[in-house]
């Protein structure tokens, strides 16, 4: 037995001998290829790959939107060269910083849409190679989405010298869309031309500023008559496509809502799209308000009144919407120097609209039935009051 064992043991030992000659004969790059890292890719310009920090760990970790909760920080390491350009636009809300190698670059004076050139802020003893960009926002999520190269990879990739490239200063710039919004105005006023010489009678009950405010002949023709007629539907879309205009020429970062963001995903650069988007949103909220009031009014046991206060609901926002067009003309003229002014006259009229809706709606049902009971006064509050209540918060006071 003891011989066997050493004879066995001998031929262990022979063959583990063996295979250390032939690893030690292999060249060191061979042996070592296995266990060293991979480079790093070389990327040129930002990514869609954001970081998170993670406290516990207490190091940076890939930012998944469906898996993270949304932080007011997000990082991501960005190649950069003193001498070499490297602009980004971007979507920025108001007091918005943007941080490089933890220094603060810059400070967004305003909700619009920015061009800044990394490189600039780098720097001359800098060294090449990767840093850090921070976005940050003390009170909102920033919208990464809107982060992209301003010069395209390709064209950088066609062999064209770096000093060719013009610099790009951190200065607001006017929307990417001017193009895009004149056409919509311009078939938005073709529309209401339109309808105008074809309804007459029907569009003069909406337009006029006399019967909206006090009591004419025409007012109760109108409340009686349906609600559900082509004239109306098609006046619906023009407004909803009035509206779907200045949340995206104005409230850039709509989609940077977590509800929107999460059920439907619309590419930043995509306006056209973009602008149809919020129509259908804005027109199925408009068309499918009556369901929901009818639900609320069997609740309440007020189903008499759910007619006339969707019919009074649909011509106030009628009427006010034909002043939409108006606050887009005065974006396109006056975005490049007077953002701000444009950006507090967008929400105030979109407050106005909102306002006046339940304003008109509530002092239509008075005269019907009394608001001092207690019944229906929680019904206006229910169908109006909440309601208006939500979208001043996601469309005004998120800004």
């Amino acid at each position: 037995m003891m011989t066997n064992y050493s004879i066995a043991t001998r031929h262990h030992w022979r063959w583990v001998l063996v295979w250390l000659l032939c690893w030690l004969t292999l060249p060191s790059g061979v042996r070592a290829a296995e266990y060293r890292p991979l480079p790093p890719s070389a990327k040129s310009g930002l990514s869609n790959d954001w970081l998170i920090y993670n406290a516990s760990r207490n190091r940076l970790t890939l930012y998944l939107p469906g898996y993270h909760a949304p932080a007011h920080a997000y990082y991501q390491w960005v190649n950069l060269r003193p001498s070499r350009p490297l602009p980004i636009t971007f979507v920025a809300r108001q007091n918005e910083c943007l941080f490089l190698d933890n220094q603060l670059i810059f400070t967004s004076p305003a909700a619009a849409s920015y061009t800044l050139d990394l490189a600039t802020f780098l720097p001359a003893s800098a060294p090449a190679g990767q840093h850090l960009l921070c976005v940050w926002h003390a009170d909102a999520v920033p919208n990464l989405s809107s982060f992209a190269n301003a010069i395209p990879e390709v064209a950088a990739a066609s062999g064209k010298p770096a000093s060719t490239v013009a610099r790009v200063l951190p200065r607001p710039r006017g929307h990417q869309g001017q193009t895009v919004f004149i056409g919509f105005l311009l078939l938005i006023g073709l529309l209401y031309g339109g309808l105008r010489a074809s309804y007459q009678p029907g569009f003069a009950r909406i337009y006029q500023f006399e019967q909206l405010w006090r009591r004419g002949n025409n007012e109760p023709d109108f409340l009686v008559k349906p609600t559900i007629t082509w004239l109306n539907i098609l006046l619906v879309l023009i407004f909803s496509l009035s509206f779907a205009l200045l949340l995206v020429a104005i409230h850039t970062n709509i989609q940077s809502i977590v509800i929107l963001r999460r059920l439907f995903a619309v590419p930043e650069s995509a306006i056209v799209l973009r602008v149809l988007f919020y129509t259908s949103l804005i027109a199925a909220f408009v068309l499918g308000k009556y369901l929901f009031l009818e639900l609320m009014g069997y609740i309440f046991d007020v189903t008499s009144l759910v007619i006339v206060q969707y019919r009074e609901f649909i011509r106030t926002i009628l009427f006010m919407g034909l002043f939409l067009p108006l606050v887009m003309l005065l974006y396109l003229g006056l975005n490049q120097t007077l953002p701000e002014t444009v950006l507090w006259v967008s929400n105030g009229v979109v407050s106005l609209l909102l306002l006046g809706s339940v304003f008109r709606i509530a002092r239509t049902l008075h005269r019907r039935a009394s608001l001092l009971n207690l019944h229906l006064f929680s019904y206006l509050c229910a169908t109006e009051v909440i309601p208006l209540i939500i979208l001043l918060k996601i469309i005004v006071f998120t800004y």
